[in-house]
């Protein structure tokens, strides 16, 4: 699977070489550490090893222990351990080495991360980013394959990132740690290996000027005029397939790559949908009281004038997340996304 550049990159050159979602990753925290001796790389396995992921390989022999240096098997200490030293001058980066395993620390991050610069009255911020690799499709099961955006997205005081190319893993990743507020960083595992042409070299030069850019900033991933469709991480490349197939059938789809999770781009999506009249939201995670209900609510109440039809979901089913074998039933793919387009049709043809 090859994830699609964001418009405008530098991924398309001719010094460009195929760099996987994980080279690019390591790239922006090798970057941001030599940039500023305050970043700093900790969590389980992250030293030597370099993740289970291999996110931060070679980085400890770089920079040194005391710069990228494993911790105990406790979540709640990394995050507790972060948040003293964001208070004192350090930019630390973690990382939750599951979605799952990040559970242990949420009392960390809801009482603490996200309310410490509300409780100073901006007096102390914390310049901190968690790591969270989430979403399905390796094949693991329920306690490596969890979609918990919402949780975090639901918490005011998080700022909450999702990329969904190589282009956007390093320049997002590059954001976050420069953001002098706390940043839940999502990575999709699956998208650990997949590959595009990028010019890493090119993206680190222009980063400086293009400096957050991501934070609070959707993209059109495709233009279209018949129908939006609207996802984030994990779920764009299946909105492109879709949007691909749709093509060879005479309907062209717009697809929006959300990837500001919170806050939220609504002039961006909403322009698309303004635009086409339809809209379907994509994700991974179950549709109860998830990401995707507050897109469609946001969408509906933004744009009910424009709609020929009402907003549909194709997301993840309310069950844990299930055994290997079922996962290409749980996970929206291209199908279940063109049906509910078929059925955005349906209704504005009554």
């Amino acid at each position: 699977m090859t994830a699609a550049p964001i418009p405008g990159s530098p991924a398309q050159t001719e010094q460009a070489a195929p760099v996987t979602f994980a080279k690019a990753l390591n790239r922006a925290l090798a970057d941001s550490m030599e940039q500023d001796p305050s970043v700093l790389m900790f969590g389980e396995d992250v030293g030597t090893l370099g993740g289970v992921f291999r996110i931060t390989d070679g980085l400890t022999a770089r920079f040194g222990e005391q710069r990228c240096f494993d911790t105990p098997l406790a979540e709640s200490g990394i995050v507790g351990m972060a948040v003293g030293m964001a208070m004192n001058g350090m930019r630390p980066v973690v990382e939750m080495q599951f979605d799952a395993f990040a559970y242990p620390a949420f009392q960390q991050v809801v009482s603490h991360v996200a309310k410490m610069a509300n409780r100073t009255r901006g007096s102390v911020r914390l310049p901190m980013v968690i790591r969270i690799p989430y979403a399905g499709g390796i094949g693991g099961v329920e306690h490596h394959c969890d979609s918990s955006e919402a949780y975090y997205v639901h918490t005011p005081g998080l700022t909450v990132l999702t990329p969904s190319t190589v282009a956007d893993a390093y320049t997002m990743l590059r954001d976050a740690i420069a953001s002098d507020d706390p940043i839940v960083f999502m990575e999709p595992k699956k998208l650990y290996f997949a590959k595009d042409l990028v010019d890493l070299d090119a993206l680190a030069a222009r980063w400086p000027e293009a400096a957050k850019q991501s934070i609070g900033r959707a993209v059109v991933a495709r233009e279209g005029s018949d129908a939006t469709l609207i996802a984030y991480g994990p779920s764009v490349a299946a909105a492109l397939t879709a949007a691909d197939i749709a093509a060879g059938e005479g309907r062209s789809l717009e697809v929006i790559d959300v990837r500001s999770l919170s806050p939220f781009d609504d002039e961006t999506v909403c322009a698309s949908v303004r635009k086409t009249g339809r809209a379907v939201v994509v994700a991974e995670a179950p549709g109860f009281a998830s990401m995707a209900a507050e897109i469609v609510a946001r969408v509906q109440e933004r744009c009910f004038h424009s709609l020929a039809a009402p907003v549909r979901r194709v997301t993840g089913f309310d069950v844990p997340y299930p055994a290997p074998k079922l996962e290409n039933f749980f996970l929206p793919g291209p199908d279940r996304i063109l049906d509910a387009v078929d059925e955005l049709q349906w209704e504005d043809a009554l």
